[in-house]
């Protein structure tokens, strides 16, 4: 028993008629990491007052930004698109393929991207016109929740079809028949398409389905729809990844002020409020609110960047002794423990929508031959983080057990984004790179380092002393070997 708490208990004695427990009394000096609190008979002096309320609004910034990122880091995606001239429904950017010149949140350099952004409250019901043979396409609302899937995880199985999107106040039309009907919660939406290179590792087909097929217009315009626009965006240089300082909190205002009411729960809303982000309200925090709110968004930089390379929850981790986790923790697009038994995993979500992009159920179900699966990577097979400056091999056992393809791509932790070395294309994959060096078991050895080993070029990727590098392994059609877990990644090991 601590002196404070044996003073407390002393006062109790004498001031009270009957019996007090001490757990109810608040003694008269109370130290704590947020400072030194002074009470007199459990009343605050004004010290104590300003800290306890400053150390609240950093914890409201704090909660702002760990728990409303989505809502940020999809709003500058469409910012982003915006910057290169996709600007509304009619103009789909093409990356073909994504290069590392944009900042992307682990973008993929080896399949073929088609990619827009809409605005329900502007065109009413949306009309989407997937062609057949496109990969998995996904649509995500403002606050990057899973709206609807396309090609073959979607209704359309890979055939093709006509979605109808209806917005939080649109009524559906009384002939909806032949539409796949979906309703977003959010006025903002994002549709991103992928498309597969052809057998000669080129994206020439891929280009040809977007620009001959793909068609989004308004339900009311259905009968003369507007021409499609396509940009080639892979090589430009835009950013779509959200601040990591106070600018965020204006990119997420901008989210608030444009979105419903309704598209965060009065929980997230009081939240959000609490800092003054509040939807019909400016945002126009003191400079010492400001200054605190900075101090907010640098310590859960420090969090997340803490949990993105070496999860601490265990769960995600594909194998006990290796170092492979996925992006996805718990089996579960919305992070549900138990199926929401255990509520949501909130590390598993911060960590995701920290690193990545794309929220679909076809990343994390058992999809056989459809959808993509995805393994992440930061370390090397003794625990320590992938350094640029060493070299390091990655074996890649035979019979990888992809339907389509599989890629291995490096990344910039800082940015998240594809990792910029005098490879545009930092990466590798079974159907581009079709003069990889192959063992006599069917193996590949993947090599990474500032300089290839001598004749291994082919299979080499670039890295950069003095910086860090993770990698994401995709599967694209996965198989039942991946789920079983019969065919396993091995660790990356460092050489010398």
């Amino acid at each position: 028993m601590g002196f404070a708490e044996t003073t407390a208990l002393k006062k109790a004695s004498q001031n009270f008629t009957a019996p007090i427990p001490s757990g109810i009394l608040t003694p008269d000096t109370v130290k704590t990491s947020a400072g030194t609190f002074r009470f007199f008979d459990g009343m605050p002096d004004g010290e104590t007052v300003r800290k306890s309320f400053e150390n609240l609004k950093f914890i409201r910034g704090y909660e702002t930004f760990l728990t409303l990122m989505p809502a940020a880091s999809i709003e500058m995606l469409r910012h982003g698109h915006a910057e290169v001239g996709v600007d509304n429904h009619t103009k789909v950017a093409l990356m073909a393929p994504l290069n590392s010149n944009p900042l992307f949140l682990t973008g993929n350099t080896d399949t073929v991207y088609g990619s827009t952004f809409f605005n329900l409250k502007k065109t009413g019901p949306l009309v989407i016109e997937i062609p057949a043979g496109l990969g998995p396409g996904t649509i995500n609302d403002a606050f990057f929740r899973f709206v609807a899937d396309t090609g073959a995880p979607g209704p359309d199985k890979g055939k093709g079809g006509k979605y109808l999107i209806l917005g939080p106040d649109d009524s559906e039309p009384s002939h909806a028949g032949g539409y796949f009907v979906f309703r977003s919660p959010t006025y903002s939406n994002w549709l991103i398409l992928r498309a597969f290179l052809d057998s000669n590792g080129k994206p020439d087909q891929a280009i040809a389905n977007y620009e001959n097929g793909l068609r989004l217009y308004p339900y009311s315009q259905r009968d003369n729809p507007a021409q499609m626009i396509f940009i080639q965006a892979g090589e430009k240089v835009f950013n779509t990844v959200h601040a990591n300082n106070f600018k965020f909190f204006n990119e997420l205002n901008t989210v608030i002020q444009r979105e419903p009411i309704a598209f965060l729960d009065p929980e997230l809303r009081g939240l959000a409020s609490a800092i003054g982000l509040e939807k019909g309200k400016s945002f126009s925090p003191s400079p010492e609110d400001k200054k605190i709110l900075e101090e907010a968004i640098q310590v859960g930089v420090a969090y997340v960047r803490s949990d993105m390379g070496q999860p601490r929850n265990k769960d995600v981790y594909f194998y006990q002794d290796k170092q492979w986790f996925t992006p996805f923790g718990g089996g579960s697009h919305e992070w549900l423990v138990d199926d929401g038994a255990g509520g949501r995993n909130l590390d598993a979500r911060n960590n995701f929508f920290w690193g990545y992009t794309v929220n679909t159920p076809a990343m994390v179900l058992q999809m056989i031959g459809a959808g993509s699966q995805y393994g992440v990577v930061a370390t090397d097979a003794n625990g320590r983080y992938l350094d640029g400056s060493k070299t390091y091999k990655f074996t890649i056992d035979k019979g990888v057990p992809a339907k389509d393809f599989w890629s291995m791509v490096v990344y910039d932790p800082q940015t998240r984004s594809e990792l910029q070395t005098g490879q545009l294309l930092p990466s590798k994959n079974s159907v581009r790179n079709q003069d990889l060096d192959v063992n006599t078991d069917g193996s590949i050895d993947l090599y990474f380092g500032p300089k290839p080993p001598t004749g291994k070029e082919a299979n080499w990727i670039e890295t950069v002393p003095g910086k860090g590098w993770f990698a994401v392994f995709r599967l694209y059609g996965p198989l039942q070997p991946w789920f079983d877990k019969i065919w396993q990644l091995n660790d990356i090991q460092p050489m010398g």
